[in-house]
Order: structure tokens, then C-alpha cells, then sequence
């Protein structure tokens, strides 16, 4: 399978610079795996669900994980992308150069007065871990001298930052924001309780694995990197509990369908609780173990992502599908409209 088959025409005036006035308030384009693909709003999520389903959302919230900072040796300029921390002990963490060059082992770079870091190992290209030392809590300090990062696509700033995480974001650790579960509000959120829909809560810290560009001609040979989940016992329990009575799966965002995808299971079909990491790679061809329903945003051209919901929904018909947002002019990516996959 080629990764040039899941490129698609995008006209730039398409991608979303900013959102919506009220989150719930964005396009909703549902597509069932057969029928005719309808129009809505994003509002109108609880008519497509039923009770006894449950909503699975990533709880996730994006670290203020841009670092400006200048090599302690030379004065350079340099930016730093935290990824995920690979030694809590150590306060190391994969990370994102820019520039490159300015990363190699014995580096040093100065963030604040309170925070410097040094590069330890090279992962690949861009991608360092550092090692960071700081006279108080590196997590603190980052949040009060770090940026948000966002996409580079997105060409403005954003008045609010807060519009760049969900509603329900309470896990601090992603460098990008779960962007699916970015149109809900607390309103819609207790419509679709009151509807008698369960919703459950699980954790993956968005990093590399997500958001970096597939670099390989053939699908099959792309490698993802590891990204950390966690699945509490509660969470399972309201999963299986859906799953024993008949009630759909509805994951809130690839990031969620991965982790979902990645837990282990019984013999017959429970998910059970876990921590660790996933480097679940979903490309056509996977069956699916325990989503049965995806809301999700339009993904980039040749992308993961993009990948994964064509596993989910089929090849021919999520590019259709995509052929027709572009027509009908939907907003695209983070900020953009979303989609309802049945």
C-alpha cells in the first residue's frame, strides 16, 4: 500500500485558523459505513447516539511545551518541543530540536535562569533526549515560561489558548491537544449523559507518534513512536459494561480509538486496565477489536491518521467523504469541522 494513495487536493483557504465562536457550534459530516452521508451540526451529536453506548474521551491536557531558550555555549537561538519524558529519575525527555545541528550530544541550552538542559542521546532526526536541571519543579516552571504549541499550519495567534484544549483536559503531559473532543462543551456533554449514554475517561499524552509526517513510499513500512496511555479499572468498567449490554464503543479522536485498540483482553472480548506505552500503527486492512463508532476531525493528507480512519471506514469511501468536505467547504484539521464515522 502506497502512502501517496491517501493524498488528497486541499485548497489552503479550507484550513481552520482559529475556532469556531462556540465549540459545539462546527460542521458535523456523518458518514455511515453504507447510505448516504448527511450534513449536521456538531450539536446535533446526541441524535446519533443511543442509550446504553459509551462516549470514550481523552482526558489529556497540552503542556505549555515550547521552550525558547540559546545554546549556553554559543548564544544561538534555539526551540525545543518536549515530547515525553523517558526517565522521570533523570529528568530526561525526548524532545524536538530546531535547529537540528544546534542538538548534539554535549549541548547545552539555557531556557531560564531556573532551567537549563543538556542533550544526552540522539534519537533521530530532530528528535533529541535531554536531560533538564532545574533549582525547582521543571513542571512548574515550564508552565509559567513555555508557549502552547501549536500546528504549523495554523498561521495566527489564538486569543484564547484554553480553545486548544477540551473542555475535560485534566491530565497534563501532550505537546499537541487530543483536537476530536475540542467541540464538545459541558452542555453537550450532560445532553448525551441525560440521553442515558455512559462516558468514560482514558489518558494519551499526544506526542510524536500522532503528529510526525510518514517519510517511507510503502505504508507498511512506516515505524510509530511510542506515546503513553493509561486505562483506569473504572474506565474499563464502564467500557465492558457497554460492550456486555449491546452499547457501541464511540471513540472521541484517533488518539483515543489507539489506546482502546492497544489495551489487552480477555478471551471473551473485556478490555482489562493498563499503563504503558503504544506504538499502535492502524492502516487498512486492521479489524477492529472494541471501537464501533469514531468522532474524529479531518486529517492532513498522507497522514497516520488519515490512514487509520480509512481502516475504519474504508478506503474509497473516506476519500468520497473527503472529496465532498472540499467541495462543501468544511473547515479542515485542528480548529476545523468534524466528522462521525457509524
Amino acid at each position: 500500500m502506497l502512502v501517496k494513495d491517501f493524498d488528497y487536493y486541499l485548497p489552503k483557504e479550507l484550513i481552520a485558523q482559529e475556532p469556531t465562536k462556540q465549540r459545539d457550534e462546527s460542521r458535523l459530516l456523518v458518514v455511515p459505513k453504507h447510505g448516504s452521508i448527511q450534513h449536521r451540526r456538531f450539536s446535533d451529536l446526541p441524535e446519533f447516539l443511543n442509550p446504553g453506548d459509551v462516549l470514550v474521551l481523552n482526558d489529556t491536557r497540552v503542556m505549555k511545551a515550547r521552550l525558547l531558550g540559546v545554546r549556553e555555549d554559543t548564544g544561538g537561538k534555539v526551540e525545543v518541543l518536549l515530547l515525553s519524558p523517558v526517565s522521570q529519575a533523570d529528568n530526561t525527555w525526548q524532545a524536538l530540536v530546531k535547529p537540528g545541528k544546534r542538538g548534539q550530544r554535549g549541548t547545552r541550552f539555557v531556557f531560564d535562569p531556573r532551567l537549563s538542559g543538556e542533550v544526552t542521546d540522539i534519537v533521530s532526526q530532530g528528535v533529541r533526549v535531554i536531560r533538564f536541571s532545574s533549582k525547582a519543579d521543571m513542571g512548574s516552571i515550564v508552565e509559567e515560561i513555555g508557549k502552547t504549541p501549536l500546528p504549523p499550519y495554523i498561521e495566527k495567534d489564538i486569543d484564547d489558548m484554553e480553545r486548544y484544549q477540551t473542555v475535560y483536559a485534566s491530565k497534563l503531559g501532550s505537546a499537541a491537544a487530543p483536537t476530536a473532543g475540542l467541540h464538545f462543551t459541558p452542555e453537550l456533554l450532560d445532553a448525551i449523559s441525560e440521553k442515558g449514554v455512559n462516558i468514560a475517561r482514558l489518558t494519551l499524552h499526544v506526542g510524536l507518534g500522532t503528529f510526525r509526517p510518514v517519510k517511507v513510499d510503502v505504508v507498511e513500512e512506516h515505524k510509530m513512536h511510542e506515546e503513553y496511555f493509561e486505562v483506569t479499572e473504572e474506565a474499563a468498567h464502564i467500557v465492558n459494561q457497554a460492550i456486555a449490554g449491546g452499547g457501541r464503543v464511540v471513540a472521541v479522536g484517533t488518539t483515543t480509538v489507539r489506546t482502546l485498540e492497544s489495551l489487552p483482553m480477555t478471551q471473551d472480548g473485556k478490555i482489562l486496565a493498563s499503563r504503558g506505552s503504544t506504538s499502535k500503527f492502524i492502516y487498512p486492512g486492521y479489524r477492529f477489536k472494541v471501537v464501533d463508532s469514531i468522532v474524529t476531525n479531518f486529517h492532513l493528507p498522507k497522514s497516520t491518521l488519515l490512514m487509520l480512519v480509512s481502516a475504519f471506514s474504508g478506503y474509497q469511501r473516506i476519500m468520497s467523504a473527503y472529496e465532498i468536505a472540499v467541495k462543501e467547504r468544511y473547515r479542515f484539521f485542528s480548529f476545523g469541522d468534524a466528522m462521525l464515522l457509524l
